[in-house]
């Protein structure tokens, strides 16, 4: 069982950054292709990025893609998303998750594939 917990999320103006940090239990997390998600009230869980479990290849999604920056560091099992020029529609709770059946992917895992995700941590971003 891999548990994964989130910190990092608060309030921010917008144009302003945060770095988001989620550590997993375990001794397999180089295994774990990694990604973060985010759900806003009323709205389904959308993807925000993914990265490898070499860190090697990473992918984002449309709407943050040149603001947000994913990386880990697998010696301290943990998984980044840094994200910079936010705008109050990046509000949302944010979750990371873990892919376990593969360290690689050539198209990121659906969320629906994901093994095992964190508790969320919120982010509001006002205007």
């Amino acid at each position: 069982q891999v548990q994964l917990v989130e910190s990092g999320g608060g309030s921010v103006q917008a144009g302003g950054s945060l770095r988001l940090s989620c550590t997993a239990s375990g001794r397999t997390f180089s295994t774990f292709v990694m990604g973060w998600f985010r759900q806003a009230p009323g709205k389904d869980r959308d993807a925000v990025a993914a990265i490898t479990g070499s860190g090697g290849r990473k992918s984002y999604a449309d709407p943050v893609n040149g603001r947000f920056t994913i990386s880990r560091d697998n010696a301290k099992n943990t998984v980044y998303l840094q994200m910079n020029s936010l705008k109050p529609e990046d509000t949302a709770v944010y979750y990371c998750a873990a892919y376990s059946s593969s360290p690689y992917y050539t198209t990121p895992p659906r969320a629906s594939q994901y093994n095992y995700w964190g508790q969320g941590t919120q982010v509001t971003v006002s205007s």
